[in-house]
């Protein structure tokens, strides 16, 4: 079951999940509750295998213009809070920032109006990405005297690291047409009509693949960052055993063999 959320609006149809980012007076900045509502959602749905995949959008034709400035400014910069309190703080956004990174859903995310700052860092944590050609992003960070501490990693994994830290120096300003250069988004298209229907290509296309292989798929891929050659081997052995082993790789086999469509894929 869904948690209620004041500041994300929660849209369930066909196993999919679309969270539309719902603060559109302040252009979907990430406040605490924003970010509290997210993280609640994500960990109640991580484990449903009937969640097949996951859309993050904004309502009110942005995305997300990122931190919430007037939070940094009353709260960590007003005295209320000391500098162990930030660390926190900004540690709570690195775990929100991997919990989206790891889920084992299909994580798309939709892209009109901006994505600044921590906004683009959240994009570049997706699966799959789709923009419109006028949307805008930017890593304004540094030209308010802050690193983009938390979405570096993120930023890098995305884009390379040349790219990442040109964009990052320079809180230089681009559009959708040179995040499809860049390998920010995977789809360009003209408006929210053209999102509207990457993100149905995408369903069916999601829903021809095994929940678990998938999640397994993304526990693979993502563990490239950091296990060696030796470990990627038996880490990776381990994934395909279990998975060929599982009802879900018995159904795949059996399904070809039989010439039919497995049950994940006919299954609403």
């Amino acid at each position: 079951m869904l948690p209620d959320t004041d500041k994300l609006l929660l849209e369930q149809s066909d196993n999919w999940l679309t969270i539309w980012f719902n603060r559109p007076e302040s252009r979907n900045a990430l406040s605490e509750g924003l970010t509290d509502d997210l993280c609640a959602v994500l960990n109640a749905v991580r484990d449903d295998q009937g969640c097949r995949g996951i859309t993050l959008r904004g309502k009110g034709g942005v995305f997300c213009a990122g931190g919430d400035l007037k939070n940094f400014k009353a709260g960590f910069q007003g005295g209320e809070q000391s500098q162990a309190d930030i660390e926190a703080a900004s540690r709570a956004a690195g775990e929100m920032f991997d919990l989206i990174n790891e889920m084992p859903q299909v994580v798309v995310i939709l892209v009109e109006g901006a994505a600044m700052a921590g906004g683009l860092g959240m994009v570049c944590i997706a699966d799959i990405v789709a923009v419109t050609r006028d949307a805008k992003f930017a890593m304004t960070e540094t030209t308010l005297g802050i690193p983009p501490a938390q979405i570096a990693p993120f930023v890098v994994q995305r884009l390379g690291l040349s790219s990442a830290r040109r964009l990052m120096l320079t809180a230089s300003r681009f559009n959708g047409e040179e995040a499809g250069r860049l390998g920010l988004a995977d789809f360009v298209v003209d408006d929210a009509s053209g999102l509207d229907q990457v993100e149905a290509d995408i369903k069916q296309q999601v829903k021809r693949c095994a929940p678990g292989a998938n999640a397994v798929t993304k526990e693979v891929v993502l563990a490239t960052r950091h296990l060696n050659r030796e470990e990627m081997v038996d880490f990776a052995a381990k994934g395909f055993a279990a998975c060929m082993l599982s009802d879900e790789g018995r159904e795949g086999v059996a399904s070809f063999f039989e010439k039919r469509k497995p049950y994940w894929s006919v299954k609403h």
